[in-house]
């Protein structure tokens, strides 16, 4: 499998988890591979309601707090989509909502470099 193949595939498990645990597929996704990190750029997260909770700091606060304890909630599953794709283990997963632009950032750390493992084209 190539490394562009790897991120598609990885892209559509990330999309499958945001659609079946959060509730809500985004927009678009990007997955980029470098050495030992998969980090993935989804954008359009956010429902019509959320981005209304976006107008004050109180409602901003209660959506990053929601979402950071669903996706906590969700980070085992999450692991597990990805390793049934790669043979990696995970050693951490970190994850940030922009409320301004709709974009999340998911960034994974694994036990080795990922790009050993691919044929790079």
């Amino acid at each position: 499998m190539t490394k562009g193949q790897l991120e598609a595939k990885l892209s559509e498990a990330i999309s499958k988890f945001e659609m079946e645990y959060m509730g809500r597929g985004p927009k678009s996704i990007r997955t980029y591979i470098l050495n030992d990190l998969i980090i993935i750029r989804l954008t359009g997260v956010l429902s019509p309601s959320e981005q209304k909770l976006t107008d004050n700091q109180a409602g901003i606060e209660l959506l990053k707090k929601v979402r950071s304890s669903l996706f906590e909630g969700g980070r085992g599953y999450l692991e597990t989509l990805i390793t049934d794709i790669i043979d990696v283990a995970i050693i951490s997963t970190h994850s940030d909502l922009s409320t301004k632009t709709g974009e999340k950032i998911i960034v994974i750390t694994t036990d080795r470099n990922i790009e050993e493992l691919v044929t790079i084209k």
